[in-house]
């Protein structure tokens, strides 16, 4: 091999061969001993006939070839060497170099005869050491350097300097092409004040010059590591970075922490729902395995915000199939996708299918014989339902009914219905409409409890709004901002709760695991967040100061307040304190029956004063709010 293509392999993306490693080790050693003789002896002596230097040559290089091959010392890949790879060096050395001296003692002692003298196996041992450490180290700051785009490279502090921003500093330091260069730490633990990490400074987060500091060292981003992120939300440290036109690059939690995937790919910019999220919510995993592996689980509305996220964590506990149902084609069809690239064990069918049709839905259950569902199909967005009352009966009344009369049918173990801070003290046609579902659902499982016959445990889980679900105040949010606004918020005083997409599943799966049959679970949603300081801080996030906010007024059948419970209801703990389940009033089964009976037939005739009507009478407690319905309450 050529001195110039041996370079070229030093300093390019291709991979030395191991043998030319241990070439060049063996050399290193080789001038290692040729430099102890020189100091230990004149020149003349060394190279004269039968002098020691050929002896020490043979012996040192056999020996620490030997056990150059039983660490591996030349197996790894130089540029990428470590601290790990210096000690594998170091103990190899150590045993070749402590035998050697063994030998030679013995020899001296026992035969009276100079195998190789202990001062040139010291030198030996200290320059080959040296000079194989500092060859890895040289080549690897060199293939950095020479491979560093610094056009394109992003310079960056990394917020944190405990064990995970140290591991996201190694991270970058590691990657082949630099896309990140570090340039300092930044800390808010006294400790590390203006010490030395990696090379670079740590500086102090409530330092008054801290922006200007990241303003005069270039800085592109900041990295903040998820010990950190109550830091961003508890100060204005992000707002005042962004306006200094620098990006702020968070990780995911722990809890969604992906170990098949590099610290560097998950890195991702910060979004106003990491500023929203809470601590992330604990919940028992082996308890939820055991309920759902080797299961047939169907899933309804699976090409949803929460469908999906809900097919996502069940495929994770490998279930025996799953049966996701849905009318949105294309959605549903990438959820197909995902579980053929992510889970391709799994068995699932994608089935487009209306879940209000009753002889579809029986074909479905007959065919696959389900023994969880967890029915997430609804119709949600309060102003369409408001003017679609009997879409959101025949979908989210007729067709919860129909499922729950089927999971009873075909003995269904759990029943796990998916409803809505908006079926308390509902004020719209759509939180009415999910209220009934949960009347009738819970009365159907005390029918089968008060029977004995109960077979099928029908579980219901409420929660408020979901951060980025489909058609929610986020997304829109977003897409006014980037469209230069306004940003359309209804009301100054509107607030509402919010939770992530995978906290919510994952309550809703505990839920079900824990569940007996009848309860309605509420989660612990935090504290509500006005919607006006949400788009304040989603245009200083965005960096930009010309977006204009503007007031539209309150929607059809919309209120200012959610609550997640009734207000003559009360709730019980559960061993998981972001659960709870509400003590409700019960509904005879049969009345309940009869009365949803008579709103299928009333929807049947698309008059919707008359479907309105008809649904305030099986829920008193619906008022309707700004909306042309709020005359039947006035009736009373």
């Amino acid at each position: 091999m050529k001195v110039g293509n041996l370079v070229q392999n030093f300093i390019s993306d291709r991979v030395l061969p191991i043998w030319c490693i241990l070439l060049l080790d063996i050399l290193l050693v080789i001038i290692s001993v040729t430099m102890a003789c020189l100091l230990r002896y004149d020149i003349a002596s060394v190279f004269s006939e039968g002098s020691i230097l050929g002896r020490a040559i043979l012996w040192i290089v056999l020996v620490n070839a030997f056990f150059f091959r039983i660490f591996h010392t030349y197996a790894n890949i130089i540029r990428f060497s470590s601290f790990v790879d210096i000690m594998h060096i170091f103990v190899s050395l150590t045993i070749s170099y402590f035998l050697l001296a063994i030998v030679s003692v013995v020899s001296d002692v026992v035969y009276d005869y100079e195998f190789i003298p202990i001062s040139v196996l010291l030198i030996s041992y200290v320059f080959s050491f040296a000079a194989m450490a500092s060859i890895r180290v040289l080549i690897k700051v060199s293939y950095e350097f020479l491979n560093f785009d610094g056009k394109h490279g992003t310079n960056v502090f990394i917020f944190g300097t405990r064990e995970y921003g140290v591991d996201i500093a190694k991270a970058i330091r590691s990657k082949s092409h630099y896309e990140y260069r570090l340039k300092g730490f930044i800390s808010s633990d006294p400790a590390f004040y203006d010490k030395v990490i990696m090379g670079v400074k740590v500086y102090r987060f409530d330092d008054e010059e801290l922006m200007n500091i990241l303003e005069e060292k270039r800085i592109d981003a900041v990295i903040v590591t998820p010990y950190n992120m109550d830091k961003l939300k508890d100060t204005n440290f992000a707002e005042q970075v962004l306006s200094h036109n620098i990006k702020i690059m968070v990780l995911p939690n722990l809890s969604e922490w992906d170990e098949k995937m590099g610290t560097i790919s998950q890195l991702k910019e910060l979004q106003i729902e990491d500023l929203l999220q809470r601590d992330p919510i604990q919940i028992d995993m082996h308890k939820i395995a055991t309920h759902l592996e080797g299961k047939r689980v169907m899933i309804t509305g699976a090409a949803g915000s929460i469908g999906s996220e809900i097919v996502r964590q069940v495929a994770s506990f490998n279930p025996f199939n799953l049966v996701l149902i849905d009318q949105a084609e294309t959605p549903l069809h990438d959820i197909r996708l995902e579980l053929q690239s992510k889970w391709v064990e799994i068995e699932a069918k994608t089935i487009v299918a209306d879940i209000s049709n009753p002889s579809r839905m029986e074909q479905i259950f007959q065919e696959f014989r389900p023994q969880y569902v967890f029915h997430a199909a609804a119709y949600k967005h309060v102003p369409m339902m408001e003017d679609n009352a009997s879409e959101a009966i025949q979908n989210n009344v007729t067709g919860t009914r129909i499922l729950a009369e089927l999971a009873v049918k075909y003995h269904v173990e759990k029943f796990v219905m998916i409803s809505t801070d908006k079926a308390v003290n509902p004020s719209n046609v759509m939180g009415c409409s999910k209220r009934i579902c949960e009347i009738y659902v819970q009365s159907l499982a005390k029918k089968l409890e008060h029977e004995g016959a109960k077979t099928t445990q029908f579980i219901t889980t409420r929660f408020g709004n979901v951060l980025g679900s489909n058609g929610s105040v986020i997304p829109l949010f977003r897409k006014q901002i980037e469209q230069g606004g306004p940003v359309t918020v209804t009301h100054p005083e509107i607030i509402r709760y919010f939770m992530t997409i995978p906290e919510a599943c994952r309550l809703v799966l505990e839920a079900g695991s824990m569940g007996n049959g009848g309860e309605i679970y509420i989660f612990d949603m935090g504290k509500p967040v006005k919607i006006l300081d949400l788009a304040k801080k989603m245009i200083s996030l965005s960096g930009r100061s010309d977006i204009q906010i503007k007031f539209t007024g309150l929607r059809h059948g919309e209120k200012l307040y959610e609550v997640l419970l009734n207000d003559k209801e009360h709730t019980k703990p559960t061993y998981n304190d972001k659960i709870m389940i509400a003590d409700v009033r019960e509904y005879d089964y049969n009345e309940v029956k009869k009365e949803i009976d008579e709103l299928e037939k009333v929807a049947g005739s698309y008059d919707q004063m008359k479907i309105v009507e008809k649904m305030k009478e099986l829920v008193p407690e619906y008022v309707s709010k700004n909306s042309i319905f709020e005359q039947l309450d006035h009736k009373n």
